[in-house]
Parts: C-alpha cells; sequence; structure tokens
C-alpha cells in the first residue's frame, strides 16, 4: 500500500518586498467584501504557495475574527508578520491596502470637483445601494453569529440600546452589553480545534504592543478634549473606531458615521455616497476612511487627512494582531473567552441592524421609486451573486434616471 504523503509545507522566510509584491496583486484584484478576501488568501497561500496548511490558515482566521477590527486585513498582517517580520506585516497592508484607499481619495476628489455638476441622482443612487449591502451583511452575519434564540435576543437589544443612545458610546455600551450577556449566559460553547502558530516574536513584544494599543485607547480622549486641535481629535475617533470594531469592515459604519457626522467633518450625503462607492473598489472596505480624511472640511484634509485617518484606523489592528499572536493558542482554550466571543459578535450584529435603520434607510429611502431599486440591488447581490462593483454602478445609473422622471 503506497503511503499517502503530507502537503509540502514552505517554511523558509520571504523578504519585505516578495511580501508586499503579493499583497498588491492582491489588493487589485480582491473583490467581494471580507469573505472573498479570506478566501483569496487560502488560495495564495495554503493552495498554491503552501506557506500554511488548512489548520494554520484556519487558525490564523480565528484569531483575527476573536479581535476588533479588519478580519481579512488583520489576516494579511499576520500572515506578513510570519513570513518577513515587522517589515512584512507593513508590506503586506500596504500592499493590500493602497489600491482601494488612493481609488477612494480620488473619488473624494471627484466628488468634490464634478458632484454638482453631474446632477444628484446618480449620488442618490449610491446611497440607495447601500442599503442594499448592509442588508445582506445583516443577513449573513445574522446566519453566522445569531444562530439560536439567545443570541438572536441579544442582537435585538443591542440594536435598541444603539437606537435609544444615538453616539458612539451607544456603540460602545452595546459591545460591552454583549460581552457581559455572553459571559453570564452562554456556556459549553464546544472548543475550537488549534494548532500551533508560528511566530517570529516574543512574548515581551506581545505585551509591549498590547499597553500601548490600551494606553492610545484610553489616553487619546483625554489628550483630544486637553488639547483642542482638530488633527488629534480626527486621529482620537478613528482610532476608537478600528479598536472597536468586531464583525469586519461593514460594522465600521455606524462608529464612524456618530464620530465624522454629527459634528460637521463630513456631510451625511457624503457619507453614505462614499460608503456605497467603497464597495465597487477591490480591497478592505476599511479604506473608506482614506475617503473621509480627503473629504473632510475642515483641515487636515486631501491627501494628508486620508493618510490620517488611514493610519488611525488600522493601527490597533497592528498593536493587536501582533500583541496577541503570542498568547493566543493559550487564550482560545479558555471556555470564557469564547463565550465573551459569542455575546460581543451578536452585538455586533446588533449595531449593524441599527446602522441599517439609521442612517442607511433614512437616507437612502425616500420614495417608493427608491424602495424598488434597493430591492433590485439586494437581488442581485444575494440571490444573483453580481459583482459589488456592477450593482453599484447599476444603482448609480438607476438613481440618475429616477431623478430624471
Amino acid at each position: 500500500m503506497t503511503a499517502v504523503s503530507e502537503p509540502r509545507i514552505d517554511t523558509s522566510h520571504s523578504t519585505p518586498w516578495s511580501v508586499f509584491l503579493i499583497f498588491l496583486r492582491l489588493g487589485l484584484t480582491s473583490f467581494g467584501g471580507p469573505i472573498a478576501h479570506l478566501g483569496y488568501f487560502r488560495t495564495e497561500f495554503v493552495e498554491r504557495r503552501k506557506w500554511f496548511d488548512e489548520k494554520t490558515y484556519a487558525d490564523l482566521v480565528a484569531l483575527c475574527q476573536f479581535l476588533p477590527g479588519p478580519a481579512s486585513s488583520q489576516v494579511g498582517i499576520a500572515v506578513g508578520m510570519m513570513r518577513a517580520g515587522y517589515a512584512g506585516a507593513f508590506a503586506a497592508w500596504l500592499g493590500f491596502t493602497a489600491p482601494s484607499a488612493i481609488a477612494m481619495v480620488l473619488f473624494a476628489f471627484g466628488m468634490t470637483a464634478f458632484g454638482d455638476s453631474l446632477g444628484g441622482g446618480w449620488l442618490h443612487g449610491l446611497k440607495v445601494v447601500a442599503v442594499a449591502v448592509v442588508a445582506q451583511a445583516v443577513l449573513g452575519m445574522m446566519r453566522t453569529l445569531t444562530p439560536d434564540r439567545v443570541r438572536a435576543t441579544f442582537a435585538v437589544l443591542a440594536a435598541g440600546l444603539v437606537i435609544a443612545i444615538p453616539s458612539a458610546l451607544g456603540q460602545i455600551a452595546a459591545i460591552v452589553f454583549g460581552g457581559v450577556a455572553g459571559l453570564l449566559f452562554l456556556h459549553n460553547r464546544q472548543a475550537v480545534d488549534h494548532v500551533t502558530l508560528p511566530l517570529r516574536m516574543s512574548r515581551t513584544a506581545g505585551i509591549v504592543l498590547l499597553a500601548i494599543f490600551f494606553l492610545l485607547l484610553g489616553g487619546l480622549p483625554f489628550v483630544a478634549a486637553t488639547f483642542p486641535n482638530q488633527g488629534i481629535a480626527v486621529f482620537e475617533a478613528f482610532y476608537r473606531a478600528g479598536s472597536l470594531v468586531f464583525g469586519g469592515g461593514h460594522v465600521v459604519l455606524p462608529l464612524l458615521q456618530a464620530s465624522v457626522v454629527p459634528p460637521g467633518w463630513v456631510t451625511n450625503d457624503a457619507f453614505l455616497a462614499g460608503y456605497g462607492a467603497a464597495q465597487a473598489v477591490p480591497g478592505p472596505l476599511f479604506t473608506f476612511a482614506a475617503y473621509l480624511g480627503a473629504m473632510m472640511g475642515p483641515q487636515p484634509n486631501g491627501w494628508t487627512g486620508a493618510a490620517l485617518c488611514l493610519v488611525a484606523i488600522f493601527l490597533p489592528s497592528f498593536l493587536l494582531v501582533i500583541g496577541v499572536l503570542p498568547f493566543w493558542d493559550q487564550l482560545r482554550r479558555h471556555p470564557r473567552a469564547q463565550s465573551i466571543l459569542s455575546g460581543v459578535n451578536a452585538a455586533v450584529v446588533g449595531l449593524l441592524l441599527a446602522a441599517l435603520y439609521h442612517p442607511v434607510w433614512t437616507a437612502g429611502i425616500l420614495n417608493g421609486a427608491d424602495f424598488a431599486l434597493a430591492c433590485g440591488a439586494f437581488l442581485l447581490l444575494f440571490m444573483w451573486q453580481t459583482p459589488p462593483w456592477l450593482v453599484v454602478v447599476l444603482s448609480a445609473i438607476g438613481g440618475a434616471a429616477i431623478a430624471a422622471f
């Protein structure tokens, strides 16, 4: 009998430049959102390059889903870290993020220069497609994160809390509620089989990075209140959003909207139009932050504002992913950690459900024609599996047609 050989795993190290080029290609071609990105990564790093086996990659994905922040970008940062150290982590993030960030900044400039002259119909079409995109995200997340009555109840209660307290404080309260409720009511969760991740850093370095994360999260609001500077205020708002977003890029919508629209940094119409346009570009949805930074009325804006917001919203991912990696094997064995995470994930569904109502639905659906256009966009996304960029283009055309007639 012929023995079945184990798949060969490439354990050699890579250069930061080679990591950058690999992730740049992924950043230019990875359409479809975070779940699709993880599929692209698996094809590239498990099947094609054999950098990891299936269990190691699954364990890495589990780590990044456990942490707040954009899961696909965090997986990329971790892959770069494991292959080429700290420089590799930065190279992976830069390659994957730069294409969509540049595209979103250029869209912001186009909005500023030509938005009024092109008419408002296409802009409203982008707000309508945001309804379909968020509705699809809510439905998909409900299936995986609230599969039972208890967690579905957590989600609805969290949504009510966010609507009752329409600010960043309400969203933070909903996340805390989910964690406490999970700890109290979600027990006996089956442990996930895991393997030991290949690491290139010490626990001491991990502790230092985690300490920096919490120091910035707790200290930046104090600094922003003590020194009234627009740049500090913007950095604090986007760092907080990047630190508290559980469940993927779509969940950043309510946190950012509560941070940038009420103080008048960006109008609600421009916010939703940019969110709709972000569905049409490859790479991480968090590059929406670059659009907001470029669009801001007060300085810093333009390229400087885009870079500031982009660094602020992704910095927590660097600190958390690289900081937690040395402790992940021990942490995920703990049943209480699993219970807290399950409760937080259920609350995340509630956050997105509340965002679907406000600001997405209230700003996008103004009449029957808007509702019909949103239903059509949802049908294309959910049932026909149409590429998101094409649905965005069709919705913009539909919005212009509705405005013309």
